[in-house]
């Protein structure tokens, strides 16, 4: 089922924390809301559950409008970063309780649903655990739990709000290959909102980027790291490097660095060239600009400390290449930076 979102803006007071955004989830798609505290994320995933109203614009699943249907008849099922399990109850009976307290008319009888909980705890992986309480259960069960119980009543849609927030590093990496196994072989459409990158990059189809409450760009991960709509995507997305510049007749030059100027595709005016540590070029040089002052390795690549006019800045070599001495003299290659005009 797609999700639809045309002009939906949501307004907190003097704050607009969801400003007219126009998005749409594909059927079977795993889509990611991604980005900072206050960016809008969840109020947007709330909107969409029903649990929250737009002031202005529509919600479409499957090209019906929501406008005026409430969560319970919306088909979608949520999945918070605590759980929200119930502590009184068993591990079968939380899975349960969507099927249990449905109107008598339309609710199954006891042999189907507890024949539904089996199925859906195998499918989370977490058989012969029914009859455990909450508390008995390790974070990465709960959520898997969750995550059960969200799926028991065949929901068209599946919200998950920073649903591994909660959870230690090792755990985190282990839920999300175990989830995105899950989502191809449910095939449900599905929404994540998060802040962290990793995730949002490794789960998703196509990740939305948003910032202040609008929407700054959506694309694949592939997209979203070749070509940042902006300097806040570019920045958002990883470690980079900055440098303030300017553009004059076509070349950004950089005032206050030692630095060659560099062929850009921008006005003239300031602007700013943001690089991945991976992307600057390190070559010897004995009248070269820069010094290395520092070299830890990372596994396959080597982290250079470089001191460059009173800043310091990071680049990643590889580490089966050349490699820099500490206190080496060298040049810098900035021709892989993108350049933006100036907005953050």
């Amino acid at each position: 089922m797609s999700v639809e979102l045309s002009g939906l803006t949501r307004q907190f007071a003097t704050v607009a924390a969801v400003k007219d955004i126009n998005l749409c989830a594909r059927d079977g798609e795993f889509l990611a809301l991604l980005g900072p505290s206050g960016s809008g994320k969840t109020t947007l995933l709330r909107m969409i559950a029903g649990l929250d109203r737009p002031d202005s614009g529509h919600i479409a699943i499957d090209g019906r409008s929501m406008d005026g249907v409430p969560a319970r008849l919306r088909g979608v099922g949520l999945v918070f970063q605590h759980y929200a399990l119930f502590r009184h109850m068993t591990v079968a009976e939380n899975v349960a309780f969507g099927l249990r307290v449905r109107p008598r008319l339309t609710r199954p009888t006891r042999q189907i649903i507890r024949q539904r909980v089996g199925e859906l705890l195998d499918l989370v992986q977490l058989p012969g655990l029914s009859d455990r309480y909450p508390h008995q259960l390790s974070g990465g069960q709960r959520q898997r739990v969750a995550l059960a119980r969200a799926l028991a009543i065949e929901p068209r849609v599946l919200l998950l709000d920073e649903p591994f927030g909660a959870l230690d590093a090792q755990v985190r990496k282990d839920l999300r290959r175990w989830l995105r196994g899950l989502h191809d072989r449910t095939q449900l459409t599905t929404v994540l909102v998060t802040h962290d990158q990793d995730e949002a990059m490794e789960l998703a189809d196509r990740v939305a980027v948003l910032r202040a409450g609008r929407l700054v760009q959506v694309d694949t991960p592939a997209t979203l790291l070749a070509a940042p709509a902006d300097a806040f995507v570019h920045a958002f997305l990883g470690d980079s490097e900055r440098f303030e510049c300017v553009v004059q007749s076509g070349k950004a030059r950089f005032p206050q660095l030692p630095l060659p100027p560099v062929a850009v595709g921008l006005p003239d005016g300031p602007a700013v060239a943001l690089i991945r540590p991976y992307d600057i070029g390190v070559k010897a040089d004995p009248i070269g600009p820069a010094r290395v002052i520092s070299l830890v390795p990372q596994g396959a690549m080597l982290k250079v400390g470089l001191a460059l006019a009173g800043s310091v800045l990071e680049a990643l070599l590889p580490a089966h290449g050349p490699v820099p001495k500490p206190g080496m003299a060298c040049t810098l290659d900035l021709s892989r930076a993108q350049f933006y005009r100036c907005d953050i």
